[in-house]
């Protein structure tokens, strides 16, 4: 099982940018795929970006492509920097840990099998 912790969440102005931290634990954080999530309230859980541990290769969704970048170090974090923040999106993030390394599979929240507790974050119009 691996554990995780989102950091770096916040209030931040349209046009804004933040920097998500997902520390992981244990050290074989090497072979997981890692992906984000958001949900806003009363809204369904979406994905936000996926990184493969195979090739390190990423998948984004629509709404954030040339925006946020997911990426990970080489001990046990993965990030997530949004730039160009819109109120849109306002909502608690999740990383979350899979085996899988499938970039067809990486945008669905049943492939992953732990979750952090989250972070919000809020862009102000």
């Amino acid at each position: 099982q691996v554990q995780l912790r989102e950091s770096g969440g916040g209030l931040v102005q349209a046009g804004g940018s933040l920097r998500l931290s997902c520390a992981a634990s244990p050290s074989t954080f090497s072979s997981y795929s890692m992906g984000w999530f958001r949900q806003a309230p009363g809204k369904e859980q979406l994905f936000v970006a996926a990184i493969s541990w195979s090739d390190g290769s990423t998948t984004y969704a629509d709404s954030v492509k040339g925006r946020f970048t997911i990426s990970r170090d080489n001990k046990n974090t993965t990030y997530l920097q949004m730039n160009s923040l819109k109120p849109e999106d306002t909502a608690v993030y999740y990383c979350a840990s899979t085996f899988d390394a499938s970039l067809e599979s990486l945008y669905l929240p049943s492939t992953y099998h732990d979750w952090g507790q989250g972070t919000q974050v809020t862009v102000s119009s």
